[in-house]
């Protein structure tokens, strides 16, 4: 009676590996991309924060050389991709820096993903603060 149960299990096991495989596959394609914009997005929350007595050119400038570093930059064709506005009067105000792009995750030709990011961060900041 054992005999005519054994190797049933193999099968299940292909089925399993195959699945991690292709889990793993797509893993490898999709985290970079994620964690890219999710570190373009932290350091655009600490650029903001760090805005008084900065110009906004120089503030944006700054956006572009964090995303060129984390090899977002492929993405912001567009010219309002990135846009940094500062909002205040007097010492103090708000820096708002918007994102807005697309990216694409190729998965091995067999499908694409367009992955959109539209996020805004404002945070206040204080000049002259002793």
């Amino acid at each position: 009676m054992r005999q005519r149960q054994r190797g049933e299990g193999k099968i299940g096991c292909i089925i399993s590996f195959l699945v991690l495989g292709v889990l793993g596959a797509v893993a490898y394609k999709a985290v970079p991309v994620y964690y890219g914009n999710s570190e373009l997005a932290d350091a655009c929350d600490f650029i903001a924060s760090g805005a008084a007595g900065k110009p906004v050119e120089t503030l944006e400038r700054e956006v572009k050389a964090k995303a060129k570093e984390l090899e977002v930059d492929e993405a912001l064709t567009d010219k309002n991709a990135i846009r940094v506005t500062k909002v205040g009067a007097g010492e103090a105000g708000t820096c708002t820096i918007t994102l807005r792009y697309k990216r694409t995750i190729d998965f091995y030709g067999v499908y694409q993903w367009t992955l959109v990011t539209d996020k805004r961060l404002s945070k206040p900041f204080y000049e002259n603060i002793r």
